[in-house]
């Protein structure tokens, strides 16, 4: 019987799944969030938050314990020198599972686990899809005289254009619609 034993295996043996629990929060501390499955999240919770707790102590024992769970160089060093240090004052809870649906393949409940102090969209609370497109448009240094020729020749175009699309819209009505390859 299986009594009050509350521990999900994953589907996998044991050495593998400490592989795959390693490498999925090495991953999670290198590039702060990661997209997974809803199990697979929480158990990479379980594992993750322990180690950046042992974290906030930088001690060379400290750093040892985390290496012996992690097995890479890299994450050690990001855990103990930008993660620790932005968490210090935090009691727990350094992370956060925001579900995204379900997986098209399989139908599996997706998510994205991700550190909380890590998310600018919600430790400011300023959007950064706003601020994303004026930096991104960068300003170039183009002729007037091109720019009106290449006007001239859209509206030409344009003007063009409606008696290919009704041929297309004929051809098209024929064709079949279906889901596949939308996100739900």
């Amino acid at each position: 019987m299986r009594h009050n034993k509350n521990f999900n295996h994953l589907g996998r043996q044991a050495g593998h799944r400490k592989a795959m629990l390693s490498n999925m929060a090495s991953s999670l501390i290198l590039h702060k969030r990661i997209e997974t499955t809803v199990a697979k999240a929480k158990a990479v919770r379980q594992f993750v938050e322990p180690l950046v707790t042992r974290s906030k102590e930088d001690t060379t024992h400290s750093r040892r314990v985390v290496f012996s769970y992690l097995k890479q160089k890299e994450a050690v060093t990001e855990l103990f020198r930008t993660i620790a240090p932005k968490i210090a004052e935090r009691p727990g809870g350094y992370t956060r599972i925001l579900k995204t649906g379900f997986r098209l393949g399989d139908g599996a409940d997706m998510c994205i686990i991700e550190f909380v102090d890590f998310n600018e969209a919600y430790t400011t609370g300023v959007a950064p899809t706003a601020a994303a497109p004026a930096e991104a448009k960068p300003k170039t240094r183009r002729s007037r005289k091109k720019s009106t020729e290449e006007g001239e020749e859209k509206k030409v175009a344009k003007t063009a254009a409606p008696k290919n699309t009704a041929a297309k819209a004929s051809a098209a009505k024929g064709a079949k619609r279906t889901n596949v390859g939308k996100k739900m």
